[in-house]
Formats: structure tokens, C-alpha cells, sequence
């Protein structure tokens, strides 16, 4: 597992999420953007599944809010690191603590797109993905390019 190279080059944009600041804070306190590797967005609306190989980039941005004409306004600023996920249905690397339930999950700090800091997915990954398990464990109601 790691950060592909020219990810933002070659891959596709699968959408971007907002997550809200803390209560009392305005605007948002992250940003993701993520990629699909090319042809995943196409099988997956032919199918309804991604198919082996996939491999998901999620950039986590930290943010800058201020006033802007629109109104408060939120962008990326500060990039955090990447989460990579690659979709693995044989189970091609048993044993290992970044490999199972379908997929490879792993997280990189910035600047550091051949390390990982993940030890095991069940731990270091999987638990914000529980509410998605029955959608394969992605969010796919967040990224209109998905709908069929």
C-alpha cells in the first residue's frame, strides 16, 4: 500500500466532503477530496461494485475559514495526509492487519506517500467506515458521479 504517484493526474475525482467544524465554530475543520483510479467510476455504474484493483485516494486537508462576499467560506489549506484504499475481494494478502474485508486500507501522513502509519485496518480504519459496510464499506451516497 501507498500514495500512488500523479494520483491528481490519473485518477478520477470522485467527489469532496466537508466535515463541519466543532460546535460554535464556523465553517468546516476538514476537507476531502478523493480520486478513483481510472475506469473505477464507470465499472462501479455498470455494476454496482468496484471491481479488483480499485484504488481510493482521500486527501485530508485542514482548513481556512473567513468572510468572503458568499458568506463564510471554507477551503483547503494545510494538507494532512491521504487515506488509500484498495478493493482486494480474494483476499490476496492473508494475514495481514491492512488486508481483509474486501479491501486494502491504509493511512499516510503528509509527505510520506510510501509510509504508513496504520497498524490494523480494524483499528485505524475501519470504525469510521461501519455505518458503510452494506455499501462495501464506501460512502457511495456521497458521490453523485456514482449514481446509475
Amino acid at each position: 500500500l501507498r500514495v500512488p504517484e500523479n494520483y491528481r493526474m490519473r485518477y478520477e475525482v470522485l467527489g469532496t466532503w466537508a466535515i463541519a467544524a466543532d460546535a460554535g465554530t464556523p465553517g468546516a475543520k476538514e476537507m476531502h477530496n478523493v480520486f478513483a483510479s481510472l475506469g473505477a467510476i464507470a465499472a462501479y455504474r455498470k455494476s454496482g461494485k468496484w471491481k479488483d484493483g480499485t484504488v481510493l485516494v482521500k486527501e485530508v486537508y485542514g482548513t481556512s475559514t473567513g468572510n468572503m462576499t458568499t458568506g463564510t467560506v471554507s477551503h483547503a489549506d494545510t494538507l494532512k495526509g491521504w487515506f488509500v484504499m484498495v478493493k482486494d475481494s480474494k483476499n490476496s494478502h492473508p494475514g495481514s492487519k491492512l488486508w481483509d474485508d474486501g479491501w486494502g486500507w491504509s493511512w499516510f501522513d503528509a509527505g510520506k506517500l510510501t509510509q504508513t502509519t496504520s497498524t490494523d485496518y480494524h483499528t485505524d480504519c475501519q470504525g469510521c467506515h461501519i455505518p458503510a459496510k452494506n455499501t462495501d464499506w464506501i460512502y457511495t451516497q456521497g458521490y453523485p458521479v456514482l449514481k446509475r
